[in-house]
């Protein structure tokens, strides 16, 4: 499962080239594309509602491509759709997340997967759910259980 979001720019043409590049990547097949969401920019120290609204979705399929073959692909596509990375968690064209490969385990200096804060962000939870309703978060549980506990502990 790969998370997408923009906040700068034409958001919707950017995740829609975004996500057709992606299917374009050899060796990846991409089953569903979520609709895309708006949310609240999110910085280190929280969500932001002064800077521009992110707009979310996500991809999921299948690969035979090892975790860190895709992370280099899906960031040349980060790249070649005007990324820049001057600040963490900064505004962005283009956003790109590995949340799940294959239920795999990595933990090192280029990439943690599963993602470290994907059952905590409700703009990929429930993109998510919408595309794969039995998905399973690897170490964290079912999806639609996880989005019910974060959307009761908002209220």
């Amino acid at each position: 499962m790969i998370a997408l979001g923009s906040n700068l720019g034409d958001r919707r043409a950017i995740l829609t080239e975004a996500a057709e590049r992606i299917a374009a990547i050899p060796g990846v097949f991409v089953r569903a594309v979520s609709t895309f969401i708006e949310s609240v920019a999110v910085r280190t120290s929280g969500p932001d509602e002064s800077a521009p609204p992110y707009l979310n979705g996500v991809l999921v399929g299948h690969t035979y491509l090892e975790p860190h073959r895709l992370l280099a692909a899906t960031a040349a596509i980060e790249d070649e759709l005007g990324r820049t990375r001057a600040e963490r968690w900064g505004d962005r064209t283009i956003d790109i997340d590995l949340i799940e490969v294959g239920g795999r385990r990595v933990n090192d200096e280029r990439l943690t997967l599963p993602h470290p804060r994907a059952g905590e962000r409700d703009f990929v939870l429930a993109p998510w759910l919408e595309v794969e309703p039995s998905a399973v978060l690897t170490g964290r549980g079912r999806v639609d259980e996880l989005l019910a506990t974060l959307r009761g502990a908002s209220e």
